[in-house]
């Protein structure tokens, strides 16, 4: 079957995006994953990071853009997002803290959906806020899988150790205090793509005065019991299709 569109172009562009499917590229790895000429694989790529549909990342190669995760968000298909809602709110009530779904965009990552605590001191952090990968649980557990080149580059800036991710990745999840702002404590678990993959962070966050110094002897079960029940729907949905 012929998969041209006939807008040249658009066919072309297609091809930059499949390629940066399988993670960050350099001009030379575009080139040789989409057979385009370099001009031509370069001056795409550079149109298509200024619609935020390719970014960079440190080294400066090419990585799928922000703008993409927008898309499939506003279209309503994004999976995750749909299921995510009443797992978080039964999260936060089981803990009576303030409940948090978070992603990574690029070297941020972005609150993608919260049950906040009604009541009461509480962390607030609004869905589409943006917050660093430097500090806190939930950067703790996006960093913690991934490859050992982004988790070092990933270090290389942050307020936590190759030993705490360690550690992280031993007991299946994180918890941090007062590291990414005074006062607030909160404890987080992976949520896993059917294929294994982490793709965000499930998160409780509140007080310390509540959550005490070691908030993962409060919270931990809880949260990871609802990180793994949100990722066993995402395994049960994707069986289905």
């Amino acid at each position: 079957m012929d998969d041209t569109s006939g807008v040249g172009v658009l066919d072309k562009a297609a091809l930059v995006l499949t390629a940066l499917e399988s993670g960050p590229t350099t001009l030379a790895g575009l080139v040789t994953a989409t057979g385009l000429a370099r001009p031509t694989a370069h001056r795409l790529a550079v149109a298509l990071e200024h619609h935020r549909l390719v970014g960079r990342d440190l080294q400066g190669r090419f990585v799928l853009g922000p703008r993409l995760g927008e898309l499939a968000s506003a279209a309503g298909e994004d999976r995750l997002l749909a299921t995510a809602g009443p797992i978080l709110a039964r999260l936060r009530d089981i803990t009576g803290e303030s409940a948090q779904l978070f992603r990574r965009q690029g070297e941020f990552r972005v609150c993608a959906a919260a049950a906040e605590r009604p009541s009461g001191l509480r962390d607030t952090i609004p869905v589409g806020t943006q917050l660093t990968m430097s500090a806190g649980s939930a950067a703790q557990v996006l960093l913690a899988w991934e490859e050992p080149e982004r988790v070092q580059r990933g270090l290389s800036s942050s307020n936590f150790s190759a030993v705490a991710l360690a550690s992280v990745r031993r007991r299946g999840w994180a918890h941090s205090v007062a590291e990414r702002e005074p006062g607030v404590a909160s404890v987080s678990a992976p949520v896993r793509s059917p294929s294994g993959k982490v793709i965000a962070a499930l998160s409780v966050s509140g007080p310390i005065e509540r959550l005490g110094r070691q908030p993962g002897r409060l919270h931990a079960a809880a949260v990871m019991s609802a990180a793994e029940r949100l990722s066993e729907v995402l395994r049960r949905a994707a069986s289905a299709e």
